[in-house]
C-alpha cells in the first residue's frame, strides 16, 4: 500500500511508519518541515511540506494513495490558556479541514483520523462504547468538532474511521513519559480517589487497530482505541509501581491537581470506561489485554529501569 500520514514524525506516527516500512509499504509524510521529516523517517517514499493550519494539503501528496492517517494535533498537556485552547482546537478541526480539501477529486479511499477519549467527557461507572454520546466539556466539543471535520470527507466517498484514543502506553512516550519518572520516585499514588476509570492501550495495539481500520472495510466510523480492560487510575498507580518495583502510595489532591495543572487536570481526573466493541466486533485481536503484561513489555524485569 501507498500510505499518507500527517504527524508522521510523532510518537504513534513513526511507530506505524516503521511498522508499515518494515512490511514493504511506501509512507508518505505530510509535515511542517519536510526535510527534518525525512532526516527522522528513513525510508519515507516521499515527503511534503504543510502547514495545516494554514493552508489545504498538497494535492500530488495524495497521487496513488491508498489510505491516509491523520494523526497531527498539538499536546493537551500542561495549563490551558485561551491561546492553548485556541491551538488544540486549530490544530485538530483547522488542520483536518485543510487535509480534506486537500484529498478533494483524488484517490484516497480510506481517511484514518485521530480522535480520543476526552470524546466522552467525565461519565463514572458508565460502559461507553462507540454509540455512546458525547461529552459536554472543552475536550468533548473539540472532539465532535474534529470528528466531524474528518467526516466531512466521506461527501466524496471516502471511507472515514475515527481512532477515539485512550492513554497510549510506549516506552519512548506518550503517556509514560510523564508517568514513569514519577514512578521511579515513589511519586504515583492515588490522584484524588483513585476510583476514575483509565482506558489504557498499549502503542502496538495503537499501531495494529489503525492498520486494522485501512484493511478491513467494513471498519467506519469510530473506533474506540483501548485495550480490553480499562483500570481504575489507583490499579493503574499500584501496577506501575510493582512494575517498576517501586512504592505507589503517595495521593494528590484534587484541588492540587487543579492548582497545578489547571483544565488539563480535569482529564486525568476524569472517568471513562471506554470499551472497544467495534474492534471486537471486527475481529481485532490484542496484543495486550491486561495492563501488567503490557506494562512488563515496556519495563521488563530484567532491565535496570
Amino acid at each position: 500500500m501507498r500510505v499518507v500520514i500527517t504527524g508522521a514524525t510523532g510518537f504513534v506516527g513513526s511507530a506505524l511508519t516503521e511498522a508499515l516500512l518494515s512490511r514493504g509499504d511506501e509512507v508518505v509524510a505530510l509535515s511542517r518541515d519536510a526535510e527534518t521529516a525525512r532526516a527522522a523517517l528513513s525510508g519515507l517514499a516521499a515527503a511534503y511540506r504543510w502547514s495545516p493550519v494554514r493552508e489545504p494539503a498538497p494535492a500530488e501528496a495524495f497521487t496513488g494513495a491508498d489510505a491516509v492517517v491523520n494523526l497531527v494535533g498539538a499536546r493537551t498537556t500542561g495549563r490551558w490558556s485561551s491561546k492553548q485552547k485556541q491551538m488544540i482546537l486549530e490544530t485538530r478541526e483547522t488542520a483536518t479541514r485543510n487535509l480534506v480539501a486537500g484529498m478533494a477529486g483524488q484517490r484516497a479511499p480510506v481517511l484514518v483520523s485521530g480522535s480520543a477519549l476526552g470524546y466522552y467527557g467525565d461519565r463514572g461507572e458508565e460502559d461507553l462504547t462507540e454509540q455512546s454520546f458525547p461529552g459536554d466539556d472543552f475536550l468533548a466539543d473539540v472532539c465532535v468538532r474534529w470528528e466531524a471535520a474528518a467526516l466531512s470527507a466521506a461527501a466524496s466517498g471516502v471511507r472515514v474511521v475515527l481512532l477515539r484514543t485512550g492513554l497510549v502506553l510506549g516506552k519512548s512516550g506518550g503517556a509514560m513519559a510523564q508517568m514513569a519518572p514519577l514512578a521511579r520516585l515513589g511519586l504515583s499514588g492515588p490522584l484524588a480517589s483513585g476510583r476514575q476509570w483509565w482506558p489504557w492501550v498499549h502503542l502496538d495495539d495503537v499501531v495494529g487497530l489503525i492498520l486494522h481500520a485501512i484493511e478491513r472495510t467494513e471498519v467506519t466510523g469510530p473506533l474506540n482505541v483501548g485495550a480490553l480492560h480499562p483500570v481504575r487510575q489507583r490499579e493503574f498507580a499500584k501496577t506501575l509501581g510493582r512494575v517498576l518495583r517501586r512504592p505507589a502510595v503517595l495521593p494528590a489532591p484534587a484541588f492540587a491537581l487543579r492548582l497545578v495543572l489547571g483544565g488539563f487536570a480535569g482529564e486525568i481526573l476524569s472517568s471513562r470506561r471506554m470499551l472497544p466493541a467495534a474492534a471486537l466486533a471486527s475481529g481485532y485481536t490484542f496484543a495486550y489485554s491486561e495492563l501488567e503484561a503490557a506494562l512488563r513489555n515496556l519495563y521488563p524485569r530484567n532491565h535496570a529501569e
